[in-house]
């Protein structure tokens, strides 16, 4: 098929650091390339694929300081896929709502997948207008404030089965990775490994919105024992530091749509502890792959029973569940079947990879 992913702008595909939208929909991306379909990657000017790459810009957006608007970038991205769309089958789009005027208009078939969360009164409005654009959820429980949208199924993240190195032994530290804010609990987290005596170890993100949670309640946090903060790390040394840990910590506050990081975790075989919000219970299989836990008390029980799980079983269940082959198996039934569904009128005729 002729496929194009559209990306947001912010990070690189795949990003330098954090990202785990652009990490994603780079896994996608080289996997439907190795099945043989002709693909084209809208993105930053300096991402990386084997896919042909588009580009409205030089950098990816966060990282560039001469950067002011970056919504200016983004309807320069989609200009660029309205003036190729006709070259293509399907259109995948992984910018949240702002194509949607446009995928409504378009002659070519098009899906969107929903990274974020959709628990906003501001979105109720917008989804009742645009309940005809086909969505995808990546995971059931982010459908949950908008169950009458246009979905076509749920695709959980995938990541190659090679990216991280399973360790069959156990750690002697705790990790946590992901951003430094409210809803992902990074105090939470200390407070576990205060309660437990075990070293906690922080990769973290810290944007400029987050930075009064950070000053509040995760700074002060940090003088004391069993912490020690590593600043944002990129893919390489994330295999080593969540892989050589004995659990990693997801002690999360909000409806979390899927959690990248569970998965990346499940890959090095080191279980995660989480909290019972979003996609958590989609995700870890309590009792095999990590514990599912409601309070503090609970989660600090998991810490002590977690040396207790097997780890093979933990990376089997990945192998099984959380591949990127996966992931694009599920994408390409669901792009063959919007490509076949379009009017006779307008339907073109791919080549199945």
């Amino acid at each position: 098929m002729r496929i194009a992913q559209v990306a947001p702008l912010h990070e690189s595909v795949p990003p330098r650091l954090y990202g785990g939208t652009e990490r994603v929909i780079s896994y996608l991306t080289e996997e439907l390339v190795g099945m043989g379909h002709d693909v084209t990657l809208f993105a930053s000017g300096d991402s990386v694929t084997t896919a042909k790459l588009v580009s409205p810009c030089r950098n990816s957006l966060r990282l560039d300081p001469n950067c002011v608007d970056t919504v200016a970038h983004h309807f320069l991205l989609m200009e660029q896929v309205a003036q190729r769309a006709e070259n293509f089958d399907i259109v995948h789009w992984h910018i949240d709502y702002f194509s949607y005027p446009l995928s409504r208009r378009m002659r070519v078939p098009s899906v969107t997948t929903l990274h974020g969360r959709l628990d906003l009164k501001d979105l109720v409005n917008l989804y009742d207008e645009f309940d005809d654009i086909p969505l995808i959820s990546i995971s059931d429980n982010q459908r949950t404030p908008v169950p009458n949208a246009n979905w076509q199924k749920t695709v959980y993240h995938g990541l190659p089965p090679d990216l991280y190195t399973f360790r069959e032994k156990k750690g002697k530290y705790l990790a946590f990775v992901g951003r430094m804010s409210r809803e992902k609990r990074v105090d939470r987290a200390i407070e576990i490994a205060l309660r437990t005596g075990i070293e906690l170890k922080i990769a973290a993100k810290i944007q400029n919105v987050d930075r009064p949670y950070f000053k509040e309640f995760v700074e002060p946090l940090l003088k004391g024992p069993y912490v020690e903060y590593v600043g944002e790390i990129g893919e390489k040394e994330k295999d080593a530091f969540v892989g050589e840990a004995l659990a990693l910590l997801f002690p999360i506050d909000w409806p979390e749509p899927f959690g990248l990081v569970m998965i990346e975790s499940f890959a090095c075989g080191t279980p995660v502890i989480a909290f019972n919000c979003g996609s958590v219970p989609e995700v870890v299989k309590d009792g095999v792959t990590g514990y599912i836990c409601g309070t503090l008390h609970e989660a600090v029980s998991a810490v002590e029973r977690v040396g207790e799980l097997d780890r093979r079983a933990v990376r089997r269940e990945f192998e099984e569940r959380f591949s990127s082959r996966r992931m694009a198996e599920d994408y390409t039934g669901i792009y063959r079947k919007l490509a076949e569904k379009a009017a006779p009128g307008l339907r073109k005729t791919y080549r199945a990879a």
